[in-house]
């Protein structure tokens, strides 16, 4: 039974009116809420506002490295360390190292470009600075309304958004209603928010809609693995930060990696492959296992006598944008705009995108509530973009704009050429390199590529995905319609195993997709095993037919990230 079936049997469904809705209770959204409450206090104005947050509790999907940039916090609550911002690990010393198979060669300091230097910033778990922000909003009287999932944007009749509808509950695998079935309900706004993160649901539908994206690159991401570990207090230097490129990617193939030191002897580990990689054999996360293994990495783990000690206390995975703005959509359209990641704001040389998001959260909710305390309704906040367009975020964006699309000329290349972008030209560059196809373009046939061997995982220092999905916390209600959709069912087999050899088996990072043996009629089927999804949004980035849809499933599944 679809939407439109289940509206005609029990609707009407209810709706609440807000002056703003805001889609996704990270960091963007927010700051979104957060400074329209304090201009409201500001100015004595009753201004409502409500985030919706697809996950358990804010902070539950959220996932990054993370090194956060203070800068846009400090403008947003100045005195966030009174307050008790989880800001506890500063930067005290990086690295940046290039692998060989066996060696290390890590760069002199006084040639890291500006780009590469974290002093003043923080080591942090995004996940808890999101749930701080969320205790910050609601002492405002934002309104927060986790495990509720948009599903939907509404309309108005002149084509303007009017809000978002919540997700059905209780409904079978089949698409019928269960006992325990409610309705969504609609929430209705002067102005609707989008703050979904990368590769957004709605966001995406909103692009297409509104036809955002015209005239720009299309938008390039990469999909970061992470792992947070207990180790060894003697292999444990707090502050610590160390990226690293090269092994285990080949010279043509884009991907780093880091290890960041926390406060109470955790390490955060990860690994981000970029979506535009070729081969249809790579598998994202068999290389950060792989990666693991170098010995300059694998010091952090062991003793020694060369036995691994640290243990491994959570998992996860996210797709991130990686273009900057050279790809960055119109973000604003008749009754809404998008915030973060949303529109693809983070910058991929700083690998930092939390500033970005807190600022564009900031710029829109002051475009907004000047929008509503002049009694306006269901236009373009065109002072978000003006007010962008005149922001530091968008000199560092601007300065930084053609990082990612050097590497296209290898890793060797790519360094040079942004070293000289920034050392010689000091930022102040002449030309922009331009990008011609989505990432799922880039895949080649199977025929064409060299199949890779990756070694088996021990338990200890590697491991398989299904062990990682576990330590996610990933739950979903299995009798409920897959998420995961197919827009045509005999694709996977016919074009995607047939040409590529599977590769949605091997880019997913929780072992969602296997192609198994079909008895009823011989030869292959896709499963999908959608309870396993960490919602990293990979599928529908790097499916080469775009034939695998993400849509939202029942609001609170997902994974439930501690410490990430």
């Amino acid at each position: 039974m679809n939407s439109e079936d289940l509206l005609a049997r029990y609707g009407p469904r209810e709706s609440m009116e807000y002056d703003v809705v805001v889609v996704g209770g990270g960091p963007g959204g927010l700051a979104t809420a957060i400074r329209i409450k304090q201009l409201a206090a500001e100015k004595d104005r009753n201004v409502s506002v409500v985030v919706l947050e697809k996950g358990s509790e804010p902070g539950a999907h959220i996932l990054s490295g993370a090194i956060m940039d203070p800068k846009a916090l400090t403008e947003l609550l100045p005195d966030w360390k009174a307050r008790g911002a989880p800001l506890n690990q500063p930067v005290t010393d990086e690295a940046y190292v290039f692998l060989g198979k066996k060696s290390a060669a890590r760069v002199p300091k006084i040639f890291l470009p500006p780009f590469a230097q974290n002093h003043g910033n923080y080591i942090i778990s995004l996940g808890a600075v999101t749930k701080w922000l969320a205790d910050q909003a609601e002492s405002l009287g934002v309104e927060i309304f986790p495990g509720f999932a948009a599903a939907e944007v509404l309309y108005n009749e002149d084509g303007s958004v009017k809000g978002v509808a919540t997700g059905n509950m209780g409904i079978d695998k089949a698409g019928e209603p269960t006992d325990n079935f409610q309705l969504g309900m609609e929430l209705h706004g002067r102005y609707t928010i989008f703050a979904e993160g990368a590769r957004g649901h709605l966001g995406k539908q909103l692009i297409a809609r509104y036809q955002l994206d015209a005239g720009r690159d299309p938008q390039s991401f990469g999909l970061g693995i992470k792992e947070l570990w207990e180790i060894d207090p003697a292999r444990h230097k707090p502050g610590l930060v160390v990226h690293t490129a090269g092994w285990p990617m080949d010279n043509k193939t884009y991907g780093g990696a880091f290890l960041y030191h926390l406060e109470d002897h955790k390490l955060a580990v990860g690994f981000v492959t970029g979506l535009g990689y070729a081969n249809p054999y790579l598998s994202p996360f068999e290389e950060f296992q792989r990666w693991k293994t170098h010995p300059s990495i694998r010091y952090y783990f062991e003793d020694d006598k060369g036995e691994i000690t640290a243990k491994r206390v959570s998992y996860g995975a996210r797709a991130i944008n990686a273009s900057g703005i050279n790809a960055l959509p119109r973000f604003v359209f008749p009754g809404g705009a998008l915030v973060g990641c949303d529109a693809g704001f983070l910058n991929v040389s700083r690998i930092k995108g939390s500033h970005a998001a807190i600022k564009t959260g900031m710029l829109a909710g002051e475009a907004a509530f000047a929008a509503v305390v002049a009694g306006r309704r269901h236009d373009e906040l065109v002072s978000y973009r003006e007010a962008f367009e005149n922001s530091w975020l968008y000199s560092e964006l601007t300065k930084d704009r053609n990082f990612k699309n050097w590497f296209r000329y290898g890793l060797k290349a790519g360094t040079l050429m942004n070293g000289f972008e920034q050392f010689v030209l000091r930022g102040r560059i002449p030309w922009t390199l331009r990008r011609g196809k989505p990432d799922h373009a880039y895949l080649k046939p199977a025929s064409e590529c060299q199949p890779i061997l990756y070694p088996k995982p021990d338990g200890k220092l590697t491991f398989d995905r299904l062990s990682s999905v576990f330590i996610s916390n990933t739950n979903h209600e299995e009798n409920q319609p897959a998420h995961l959709t197919l827009e045509d069912a005999d694709v996977p087999v016919n074009v995607n195993l047939s040409t590529y050899a599977g590769p949605e088996a091997r880019y997913c990072p929780a072992g969602v997709y296997e192609f198994v043996d079909d008895e009823a009629h011989g030869g292959k089927r896709l499963q999908i095993n959608a309870q396993n999804c960490v919602h990293c949004k990979t599928c529908d980035i790097k499916d080469p037919t775009q034939n695998i849809v993400w849509v939202t499933p029942e609001g609170g599944g997902g994974p439930n990230y501690s410490g990430m």
